[in-house]
């Protein structure tokens, strides 16, 4: 997908969670003024699929209860959000637990504490997009095809029940998918998928592009990250390999 939107993927809200996936209240406010004041205008993320330039959209996998205490700083700032719930987790708002994160606990256990259904219900009414995380966030292109289609369908089916609003988006756990898991998301019913990394230049909305943002991202890093001229040189490089590749 050429680089238009830009797109930037959060998880946790923490100033005192030093894990990659926590990012302080504070910074997360700096790096959306920097975008403001390079003149951004803000989408959610069915209109970060048109995909136009000089927009922005803010995403967070996961559905961390944490992030609720920047949710002010958005609307203040005019920005949408959209947050991407595993169906399984909202049940209760359990803690997030997955084999990726067992070495690096916090040590406030809360800190992994997610939104239940009720939370992500009012969240909806104060305008915030609530898409799907897949019912249990598996590695999708490692499932069957009845699995695969049971995680894709039955979590998006839940979200539009207990949310009450359509469900048409998808983000794939650890940005992981294929094109048998691409599309598996379009049959299920998505109007399209994120994932998290640079554009490859790709034109499948089941295959959007994410800048992923962590905990050691200080300003510089931020700003090369989210450079436009750093996609457009990615695309470019990616587009050249697939061009090689399919001459010899």
């Amino acid at each position: 997908m050429s680089p238009g939107c830009l797109a930037l993927c959060y998880h946790a809200i923490s100033d005192t969670w030093d894990d990659p996936l926590a990012t302080s209240a504070e910074v997360f406010e700096r790096q959306l003024n920097m975008l403001v004041r390079r003149g951004y205008t803000a989408v959610d993320g069915e209109g970060a699929l048109a995909n136009r330039a000089r927009t922005l959209c803010v995403t967070f996998d996961d559905a961390f209860r944490s992030v609720g205490s920047v949710l002010g700083t958005l609307e203040r700032l005019g920005i949408p959000v959209t947050i991407f719930a595993c169906t399984e987790l909202a049940e209760g708002g359990g803690p997030f637990r997955v084999p990726e994160l067992s070495r690096r606990l916090p040590a406030d256990e809360d800190e992994l504490l997610t939104m239940s259904w009720d939370t992500l219900g009012e969240l909806a009414q104060r305008g915030v997009q609530i898409g799907s995380h897949t019912a249990s966030h598996p590695h999708l292109p490692q499932l069957g095809d009845d699995e695969l289609e049971a995680e894709l369908t039955s979590s998006r089916e839940l979200v539009e029940a207990r949310i009450g609003q359509r469900c048409g988006l998808l983000a794939y756990p650890y940005g992981h998918h294929d094109a048998r898991v691409r599309t598996a998301a379009h049959k299920a019913g998505y109007t399209g998928a994120f994932t998290v990394g640079p554009p490859t230049g790709a034109s499948s909305p089941y295959a959007f592009p994410r800048v992923g943002v962590y905990r050691r991202d200080n300003n510089i890093r931020f700003m090369l990250k989210t450079s436009r001229s750093r996609h457009i040189m990615t695309a470019a490089r990616t587009r050249a390999r697939v061009i090689a590749g399919a001459g010899r």
